[in-house]
């Protein structure tokens, strides 16, 4: 077998790795095995995120900078091991119609089966899929944070806290903070019970018109661009059943190895910045998970 290609047991299940030394961050170096340390590190909090959720992976085969896809159903080829589960697609997405056929990554192996195939995002719904199929109601709510040309991560903390603020009025005490590894944040709050995910899209996108329309000169609620300067976008859209948001501890495919890192809410102060990989396990391993809290 060819030095760069490779069969490794992870957990008793055969995974193939190929080309560990690929560069896939060229600004640090940063190569597929030491992609593949990261997500061994944190693969507990991960997995936890990942748990009975359907994966589309953005993929960069060749690393940052090249060429990249989205892909949501089971490739052509992946491990016979490897749980997935037909779901007609959610109406009002792009495979509207159609059955999907997606993976779920329960374990070590299915991350590194991810990695070596160059996923180096990791995207999920608010909703689940039961241990034999079958799609299950939400049983989260998110908003995305997205700053604004001229605004950036100090107004996300401003809006955050009123976010959570709402969410507190109306019964959802619990909201943990996620920086993106991008420009902003989301905030998760898990809901008492699953609701239908048009529902809880439907609360969403109350609770970010009446914050926009109390706070006119920060928020705004739609993506329109022309009243985007200077102002975060609160956006309400993630939890349509055909949408996916970054899983919390996922890497990003930036310039750098950042990741969606978990905060608690004594950090979100001015100042606040975005954490890398590095950044990331060093919190986990010292400070836990704030999802665990």
């Amino acid at each position: 077998m060819s030095a760069d290609r490779r069969t490794v047991d992870v957990g008793g299940r055969p995974v193939r790795l190929t080309h560990l030394e690929k560069t896939m961050y060229p600004a640090t170096g940063t190569t597929k095995a030491e992609v593949m340390d990261y997500l061994v590190r944190v693969a507990p909090a991960l997995l936890r995120q990942l748990a009975d959720r359907p994966v589309t992976r953005i993929r960069w085969p060749d690393g940052v900078g090249g060429e990249r896809f989205f892909e949501k159903n089971v490739p052509r080829g992946a491990p016979a091991w490897l749980r997935h589960h037909r779901v007609p697609a959610s109406p009002g997405g792009e495979e509207d119609g159609t059955v999907l056929d997606l993976p779920v990554l329960e374990d070590l192996a299915g991350l590194m089966w991810a990695a070596n195939q160059g996923a180096l995002e990791l995207h999920t719904p608010q909703w689940t899929v039961g241990p034999r199929g079958g799609v299950r109601d939400a049983d989260r709510l998110v908003v995305d944070l997205d700053p604004g040309p001229g605004a950036g991560l100090d107004e996300c903390v401003r809006v955050a806290h009123l976010v959570a603020a709402r969410l507190a009025d109306d019964g959802l005490v619990r909201t943990v903070p996620v920086t993106s590894g991008s420009k902003g944040l989301q905030l998760y709050a898990p809901l008492p019970r699953p609701r239908p995910p048009h529902d809880v899209r439907a609360y969403a996108r109350d609770l970010a018109q009446a914050i926009a329309r109390d706070e006119p000169g920060l928020v705004v609620h739609v993506m329109r661009k022309d009243v985007r300067p200077d102002r975060v976008l609160i956006d309400w859209s993630q939890n349509h059943p055909a949408k996916t948001t970054i899983t919390p501890w996922s890497l990003r495919g930036r310039d750098r190895p950042t990741a969606a890192v978990p905060r608690r809410w004594e950090e979100l102060e001015p100042g606040l910045t975005q954490l890398t990989a590095a950044d990331a396990v060093t919190r986990l391993e010292r400070d836990g998970d704030p999802f665990e809290d």
